[in-house]
């Protein structure tokens, strides 16, 4: 699309109306009926496949992605739309401005909630899948989202996971993925084992369950191999700092010390205790060393020890086994422990430091082991009080004779760390650093929190893990000619609750017979997050039964442009896509490492949930929050007794609203303009039947003044406008249309979907106040061309708000075809600008007066044209003008004396 010195805009020959004369409608109805055209146009759109993306190199692509949804029973809620709504506006409107938009959608549909609910269902995940994503789709169509329907699948189709099935073999080849015996999260109500992102506070993230500790044998992907370019990753990325401080907070980057203490006792071979440290100044605090239980060194140590203590550390280390990981690390948690019965040599002092175990510390972080430092570490301090160890201070806050122990700043200067007394932290970091190194005690290192990424589920429905075992046990990859591995149907699919999968009781799965040799399959499945670690991928060529994807067509597609989608999965999905889309641009298979460009995280919506006060019977026994209600119940209690809280819309909750629901009573662009203008993107919507019928009232504003000036509508006014001597009623029209062209472009482009709203009904306001007081007598033919402008301007703009509306709105005006493949409106600079600008004008930075004045005037005369302000010369006469400061368009501030 092109526009022409006047601001108007042309289409491409194909898109661009035919009409047989300069006017052709049919009659506008004059407010929003929902019911007589929105399924009418979904039906049309359908028939015409007018949101099928086609392979046009010709066009510059854009590629916008919603997360994966899992589909559920219950279907879909209006909070659902949160984000599926804008990001169909962002789309609609690239198609309009020429881009080849990629905008798919699938099914996120292997894992535990899958399983869990078609256990309870009675039925089989494949079925009760497959029903949920026909919801699914039903409803998504039913809001008028432009999904590309063609190119959906879901996680469990066969032809989907046998190349989830070929990635886990390239990760395998190249040492990132393994398998080793663990001690893992047990979830006792999933029946499964849980990676360490999925335990919160201890329980397991979906069903709430305190988490057990197990030992048995997983699979692993090292994701910590890519720690570093994880976090480096994230400072080209154009995404919520929030997110990618939550990711850099995860992975956990430490540059410290790394070296070796050997045992005092005498061993072949010597025995050493190796440690992390990212505080090497407080070395010589060290007063003594602490074990994780599960060290592998601790295995040493029971061989070494006497009864005593063996028994000891045995007995302390089956304890330590139960206990879930992040209750080992909490703050409040009182520290345990056992002495060893050993003791290390201090690298410096050659002091003998006593060893001992205890489960605050963790074999997966740092080196297992920790040297303790009381008087500079809380946890140290707190063990050491309890267990009576001596606590050594050497730092002391500068200017201080009083410190309250544990001092852990690094602010300060050295003390009782001999030839280091007087330095100051840093300084004494560098010197104790380069000593441990020199003396070949030890080296640099950065080292990560985070941990490999577990994958290992000892459930039915997921991704088969493509190996097999020999009958020495020995590892083997499925070859490719045999993927994918499927997924045997079975009726019994309940976790077995032993530890072992379920599918280790299907024999024809688990036996495999190939080139005369027997052999085991794995029976784990793998997590979730495998599948949705690629699926974006798969979008640029789904169909492609040969390969996972042509790698033209996904490097022309891919990075996806824009992600949506909720914040919750800020260490999960979005950690593990970005990992293996690193692995695979390793092994040449795409031009790019990050998957996605720009991510936008939505707000939730709530709603209002029911409670009643507890009576005095209850209130040992119910929160003082109060016992939550139905509606049905809370209607028949007297309305004093009820109260509502706002809560996120959940199943649980009682508080849904469907889109179904919705749309029936308001209609689909009702629900759309609401939950565009309610809220701000990223923040929280409150649902409320009175904010939609808000966009209702809206809604009924357009037809009804579109449908009062369809007798000024000129369908070729393109056509016309350059020829005209517009009047300034008229300029005033093409000044706030092109303005509002350029508002609701910038809106969109950055997710303000509130203030793009908002913009359309500046609009609509301010076409009604200005229309409404022109005499009928100067509807001439000039003014007719600019309303018109306006007119199609704004239905344009309302399209990806709001395009069933806009769709029978276009065709009561006599066009063919969809907004949807209409050009979007470019605006002309020229016309954006007022014709006057309102001045303040200060006298020594006190506001005076305010004055309007002719935009075309230069700096100079507006500044001689305010100071002939009558009311500004009485302030000047008998003054010195000392300075005059002029912020153009906006103030005058003279200062005198």
């Amino acid at each position: 699309m092109k526009i022409s010195d006047h601001g108007t805009f042309t289409t491409n020959s194909s898109q661009q109306d035919k009409p047989s004369s300069d006017k052709k409608s049919s009659s506008m109805p004059n407010k929003y009926e929902p019911s007589s055209f929105e399924s009418k146009w979904q039906k049309k759109w359908s028939e015409s496949n007018l949101f099928q993306t086609k392979e046009d190199s010709s066009n510059e692509k854009y590629y916008a992605l919603d997360f994966f949804p899992y589909p559920s029973g219950t279907g879909l809620s209006v909070g659902h739309c949160r984000n599926y709504i804008p990001t169909d506006v962002l789309c609609r409107m690239k198609v309009m401005q020429g881009y080849n938009v990629l905008h798919p959608m699938g099914f996120d549909a292997f894992g535990l909630p899958a399983e869990n609910e078609a256990i309870a269902k009675k039925t089989h995940p494949a079925a009760m899948i497959k029903k949920y994503a026909d919801t699914y789709k039903r409803q998504l169509d039913l809001v008028g989202i432009s999904f590309d329907w063609s190119r959906c699948f879901s996680s469990c189709d066969p032809s989907y996971y046998k190349w989830t099935q070929w990635i886990f073999k390239i990760l395998y080849k190249k040492g990132l993925a393994y398998r080793k015996m663990s001690f893992v999260n047990w979830d006792p109500v999933e029946q499964t084992v849980l990676a360490n992102e999925e335990v919160v506070g201890g329980r397991g993230w979906r069903s709430g369950a305190i988490v057990e500790r197990k030992q048995i044998p997983q699979w692993y992907f090292k994701i910590t191999a890519y720690g570093e370019r994880l976090i480096e990753g994230l400072e080209k990325l154009n995404w919520p700092e929030g997110i990618k401080q939550m990711q850099r907070n995860w992975i956990g980057r430490r540059e410290g010390i790394k070296f070796r203490m050997p045992l005092t006792m005498d061993t072949d071979p010597k025995v050493y205790i190796e440690v992390f440290t990212t505080r090497i100044d407080t070395l010589y605090g060290m007063t003594f060393c602490i074990l994780a239980p599960e060290s592998q060194v601790v295995e040493t140590l029971i061989r070494l020890a006497d009864e005593t203590h063996a028994n000891g550390m045995i007995e302390y280390r089956e304890k330590a086994s139960h206990e879930s990981e992040q209750d080992r690390l909490a703050d409040n948690r009182e520290k345990t422990g056992v002495f060893t019965g050993f003791y290390v040599t201090h690298p410096i002092t050659r002091a003998k430091i006593p060893l001992w175990l205890s489960d605050y510390v963790i074999a997966d972080y740092g080196a297992g082991a920790v040297f303790a430092v009381p008087a500079h570490d809380e946890r140290d301090f707190q063990f050491a009080t309890k267990f009576k160890l001596p606590i050594k201070q050497v730092i002391e806050p500068h200017g201080s004779d009083e410190v309250s122990l544990p001092y852990t700043s690094k602010e300060g200067k050295m003390i009782n760390s001999g030839p280091l007394d007087g330095l100051s932290v840093p300084e004494a970091q560098e010197k104790l650093s380069d000593w441990v190194q020199n003396h070949n005690i030890g080296e640099k290192s950065i080292q990560y929190k985070f941990r490999d990424w577990l994958i290992s589920r000892q459930r039915y429905w997921g991704c088969p893990i493509p190996v097999m075992y020999d009958e020495d046990g020995n590892t083997h990859l499925v070859d490719d000619e045999d993927l994918p591995v499927e997924l045997p149907h079975v009726e019994s699919y309940q976790p077995s609750g032993d530890g072992s999968s379920p599918l280790s009781r299907v024999e024809e799965f688990v036996k495999v017979e190939k080139n005369g040799k027997t052999y085991t399959r794995e029976t784990d499945t793998m997590g979730g997050f495998a599948c949705s670690s690629w699926y974006f991928l798969r979008f640029a060529d789904p169909h492609n039964y040969k390969q996972a994807w042509d790698i033209d067509k996904i490097n022309s597609w891919l990075p996806v442009d824009t992600y949506v989608g909720g914040a919750e999965h800020a260490v999960m999905h979005l950690l593990y896509a970005r990992f293996w889309t690193k692995v695979l641009h390793d092994e040449g298979l795409l031009n790019f490492d990050e998957p996605f460009q720009t991510l936008h995280n939505q707000g939730m919506v709530l709603a209002q949930t029911p409670y009643r006060h507890p009576n005095e019977n209850e209130k040992l026994s119910i929160s003082e929050d109060g016992i939550q209600l139905t509606f049905a119940e809370a209607s028949e209690l007297d309305p004093k007794d009820v109260f509502y809280k706002w809560e996120k819309m959940s199943k649980s909750k009682g508080n849904v609203v469907t889109p179904d629901e919705a749309v029936e009573k308001y209609g689909a662009d009702a629900l759309r303009i609401f939950e565009l203008f309610v809220a701000p993107f990223e923040q929280n919507l409150q649902w409320s039947e009175e904010g939609i019928q808000g966009s209702v009232r809206f809604l009924n504003r357009i037809f009804k003044y579109i449908s009062e000036h369809q007798d000024h509508y000129i369908i070729n006014w393109k056509n016309l406008i350059d020829q005209i001597n517009s009047s300034d009623v008229g300029n005033n029209i093409r000044r706030i249309t092109h303005k509002s062209i350029k508002k609701c472009t910038e809106d969109i482009e950055r997710f303000a979907f509130n203030t793009y709203i908002s913009t359309l009904m500046v609009f609509m306001n301010e076409l009604q106040d200005i229309t409404k007081n022109i005499q009928p007598d100067q509807w001439d033919r000039n003014m007719q061309i600019v309303l018109s402008e306006a007119i199609e301007t704004f239905i344009l703009l309302l399209s990806p708000a709001a395009p069933h509306t806009s769709d029978e709105i276009w065709s009561k005006f006599g066009h063919t075809g969809f907004c949807y493949h209409k050009s979007w409106p470019i605006y002309s600079a020229a016309l954006t600008k007022d014709s006057t600008i309102t001045i303040a004008i200060q006298i020594n930075g006190k506001l005076r007066a305010t004055e309007d004045v002719d935009a075309s005037l230069s700096q100079e005369e507006i500044m001689t044209k305010l100071k002939s302000n009558p009311k500004i010369q009485s302030y000047l006469n008998g003054k010195q003008i000392v300075k005059e400061i002029y912020i153009p368009s906006k103030l005058i501030n003279i200062v005198v004396r």
